[in-house]
């Protein structure tokens, strides 16, 4: 029988720093009042928020460069891509084709996958369909953003902006039948549109405006439509809900109990809901993987990259039983269980 094992792993952020202290220069806000809400200190952005060289697809081939390097392959060895983002290179094509090419992989299928917070379990969740499915063997998923160039940094956007960074985590699920390798137990992934505009970027789209509207009423487009908009108090209610529904499906589908967890890593979204899901399931801190404060919510990129740097510092061992959980705009959730 099949299995989905992870090979290798890897992650990348830009050099440039950006500290609460740095944000305070910025717009009204301090590094007490960012802690305390979100538990970030810092984050990464790029140094230019205009830079067209890195960009969303370079983070993902530089963290698929790492991953690649672990699992001992190379581009040509891949024969999908899974490529999870909300900030692609371009509006269209995704970013998925372009890392076909950086990375020198032959004529692969390439699918880019736009569910945000929730977009590398959604992601992962698909390539582990594909593999099992015999389909293909070696799927490299990707999760990336380049928040840093997109966000209103004056005091009408601080309540969104002060929480994103910029980065990037990937995966090499491959498949195999030796019974000594890891495997993925179990997988769901959910979704409530209704609250769309509870948490969104509206422009472009076909229904807030499209190229014809910017170029003849740019002054109608709003910073509403065109920043990041967030209730962040009914975000957070829905989240402490979600996330232990959807933890308890997994554990539940492979006849586990949360403490027979080795790690859980929850998307990076804020300090105090990961606190709040850790106290309910009663795990201790040494199997739950927060880096938040150092790198910010990094969205799609954010589980892939806490995966990877918790494998590098040794958190995790292989034959762990770790669960991955996110929740997001869409509203989507979902979650990923398998043993490393």
């Amino acid at each position: 029988m099949l299995k989905s094992c992870i090979k290798g792993v890897g992650h990348y952020v830009p050099e440039n720093i950006v500290t609460n202290d740095d944000l305070s220069k910025l717009m009204t806000t301090t590094d007490e009042w960012i802690t305390e809400r979100t538990g970030i200190k810092e984050r990464h952005h790029r140094k230019n928020r205009n830079d067209s060289e890195e960009t969303t697809a370079y983070l993902g081939f530089k963290a698929s460069e790492a991953a690649l390097k672990m699992a001992g392959m190379t581009g040509k060895d891949i024969d999908y891509i899974v490529f999870a983002t909300l900030s692609p290179d371009y509006f269209f094509p995704g970013c998925g084709v372009l890392l076909q090419e950086m990375l020198g992989c032959e004529t692969i299928g390439a699918l880019d996958v736009r569910n945000q917070c929730s977009g590398f379990v959604y992601a992962m969740s698909v390539a582990n369909a594909f593999i099992k499915s015999g389909q293909y063997k070696n799927i490299l998923v990707v999760g990336a953003e380049i928040h840093s160039f997109g966000l209103d940094f004056s005091d009408a956007g601080r309540g969104v902006s002060v929480i994103f960074g910029d980065g990037a985590g990937a995966i090499i699920l491959s498949a195999t039948e030796d019974e000594n390798a890891g495997d993925i137990l179990a997988t769901n992934m959910h979704s409530e549109g209704k609250y769309a505009d509870e948490l969104c970027t509206k422009f472009p789209g076909s229904k807030f405006g499209w190229s014809d509207r910017m170029r003849l009423e740019p002054e109608n487009v709003t910073d509403a439509e065109i920043y990041p908009v967030m209730n962040g108090n009914f975000v957070f209610k829905h989240a402490v809900t979600r996330f232990p529904e959807t933890m308890m499906e997994a554990l539940n589908k492979a006849g586990k109990k949360p403490e027979d967890l080795d790690m859980f890593i929850p998307h990076q979204a804020n300090l105090r809901i990961a606190q709040f899901v850790q106290q309910r399931f009663g795990l201790p801190d040494e199997k739950v993987y927060n880096n938040i404060q150092r790198f910010g919510n990094t969205t799609a990129a954010s589980i892939p990259l806490a995966l990877s740097e918790a494998i590098e510092k040794g958190k995790i061992k292989r034959g762990d039983l770790v669960l991955l959980s996110a929740f997001g705009s869409g509203f989507t959730w979902g979650s990923v269980l398998f043993n490393y």
